[in-house]
């Protein structure tokens, strides 16, 4: 049974403090209304674990929390700094995990990157998130809910928060792959615009890449330390199955990646292709219209000839040689049919007629 009263709703998304209990044996004892009351409960109950949840908290708030649970400043400055890449770090008996949660947003067909920090030590969990996803609520109402795991401690927690962000990467598979199939219709359609969301989609998968990759060396470390640290053999099977979603994923994102650069090369040879499609018509279309200028070209010269013979004797000088010889009319006849005659072979020879 939930201890928290009827109606206590978790607190808006823009709250600094979302959750603040503490657990013993996997059981929800106390929901301290500050983070003073937190400290206290869990210093005066014995066996107990604290779960604090943060989003985008003041940098004096990270700093109280740093200063009671003996938090590394390293790890404090990467989570007020934020834009850090999916690591675990350990400091003294502190783990620092940092996550790259992604969720796939539908209205505008792009993928929405978040981050999330945890700290995990021996009888707490904090956790600070700087986006929206993942939806930690969930995470804790699904740990309450099966008290056996949680009892487990910090460790099950950590399983929790990962297993959850590796599923929420499914959804953001599905929204990519649903991308790469409408842009192979777009490719093969001709139509506009497509190498821009080519580009823009690869460089989505390629960040995609960055925050899943790390993931595998992660949780192999996490199974490979498992005994060290006292890690139970059910959990350690838990955090295996996680592993197998991450590989699944990371493969799936390797294959977008390579399906994206094969589909730019294909659509880079089909505007190569349709580029010099439409050279070969301008070239055609060029050759055509020149070879219809030359047959005009020649016909023009050819009834250039009588018409500059007939100029000539039409001008009515009153003195011209040939203008009283009775044979002046049928040479001159004669003349323009020889010159067009000439003219017409020697353009029929090169082939402008």
């Amino acid at each position: 049974m939930d201890p928290r009263p009827a109606g206590d709703e978790p607190p808006a998304p823009h709250s600094r403090v979302i959750d603040n209990a503490v657990y013993v044996n996997g059981r929800r004892t106390a929901t301290p209304g500050s983070l003073p009351e937190a400290f206290e409960c869990l210093k005066n109950t014995p066996d107990s674990m604290a779960w604090i949840g943060f989003y985008r908290p003041a940098d004096a708030v990270i700093f109280n929390v740093a200063e009671e649970f003996d938090l590394h400043e390293l790890a404090v400055e990467d989570a007020i700094v934020a834009h850090q890449r999916p690591k675990a770090d350990r400091y003294g008996d502190t783990l620092f995990v940092v996550l790259r949660p992604a969720r796939y947003v539908d209205e505008a067909e792009e993928v929405d990157f978040g981050e999330l920090h945890l700290f995990i030590g021996q009888n707490f969990v904090i956790t600070v998130r700087h986006s929206e996803a993942p939806d930690l609520s969930q995470v804790r109402r699904r740990m309450e809910s099966d008290p056996e795991l949680l009892r487990q401690g910090p460790q099950a927690v950590l399983y929790a928060v990962m297993d959850a962000v590796v599923d929420g990467y499914a959804p953001v598979v599905a929204g990519l792959q649903n991308d790469i199939d409408e842009i192979e219709v777009q490719v093969f359609g001709n139509e506009p615009g497509v190498s821009r969301r080519i580009y823009e989609l690869s460089r989505e998968v390629i960040e995609f890449q960055r925050a899943t990759r790390p993931l595998l060396g992660m949780i192999e470390g996490f199974v490979a330390g498992a005994d060290k640290y006292g890690v139970d053999q059910e959990l350690q099977r838990y955090l295996r199955d996680v592993a197998d979603h991450a590989i699944t994923v990371a493969e799936r994102v390797s294959g977008f990646r390579q399906m994206l650069h094969d589909i730019l090369v294909v659509n880079s040879t089909m505007v190569a292709q349709a580029q010099n499609e439409h050279m070969t018509n301008l070239t055609e279309a060029s050759n055509a219209q020149n070879e219809e200028v030359k047959k005009i070209s020649a016909w023009a010269a050819i009834l250039f000839a009588p018409t500059l013979v007939g100029t000539i004797y039409g001008m009515n000088f009153e003195v011209m040689p040939e203008i009283h010889w009775a044979l002046g009319y049928p040479f001159a006849v004669l003349l323009m049919a020889g010159v067009c005659t000439t003219l017409y072979l020697v353009f029929k020879r090169r082939d402008w007629l």
